[in-house]
């Protein structure tokens, strides 16, 4: 008996270890979503220190091919809107109309919406850029390999993907992303406006 209470409480501790540890985790992340230039500087930073692994002891090639194609589709989707026009049946309807996306700054702002968010993108670059710096400690993960074939048919795949793309937009008539947002002044800064140096001469006649 006082062995299987001991076993409990010790599967009871452990359960609460990792739900604290998830909750202090989450916390973080909420408490850097504002700061997207320092999330993005950190990220920054640690593909910056997996290169110079890479540099420095010249190995793990396949690894950096896998986290460059892993990039690379993360950035195709956070280029690529939500709701693809081409499979949207309401854009279809009228192909002059297009979908509802922003193209001109004096359209009616439309914000873009992106099928992966800004957010997202840079959790998943940063999990797998702190992934690939992790397997750089391990040589089981170092196959040796003839790296000029992956860097020029990462950089084809890279040319094609884009080219791809950027007919995409074109083809559908929208950006991605979203610029020249209306800002709107309160009812009480017009009237402050109004009341202003022309006014008091007014009065003052």
């Amino acid at each position: 008996m006082m062995n299987e209470d001991s076993s409990a409480a010790g599967g009871g501790g452990v359960k609460k270890f990792f739900q604290r540890l998830s909750q202090t985790y989450q916390s973080t992340l909420d408490r850097s979503t504002p700061h997207t230039r320092m999330r993005w500087v950190f990220a920054g930073f640690l593909l910056l220190l997996f290169v110079l692994r890479i540099f420095i002891y010249q190995g793990w090639y396949i690894v950096c091919y896998a986290l460059g194609i892993y990039h690379l589709n993360l950035f195709i989707a956070f280029l690529t809107p939500k709701i693809d026009p081409e499979f949207d049946p309401y854009s279809q309807d009228d192909e002059d109309e297009g979908p509802n996306l922003p193209t001109r700054s004096n359209e009616e702002f439309r914000p873009f919406i992106r099928r992966l968010p800004e957010f997202k993108f840079w959790l998943s670059v940063t999990k797998s850029t702190l992934i690939g710096v992790i397997c750089t400690f391990f040589d089981f993960f170092n196959v040796p390999v003839f790296w000029p074939i992956l860097v020029m048919y990462f950089i084809t795949l890279f040319c094609i993907t884009m080219k791809r793309q950027i007919k995409h937009m074109i083809k559908y008539k929208y950006l991605p992303f979203t610029r020249n947002k209306p800002r709107y002044q309160r009812v009480n800064d017009l009237a402050g406006a109004g009341a202003g140096p022309g006014s008091v001469a007014g009065n003052a006649k």
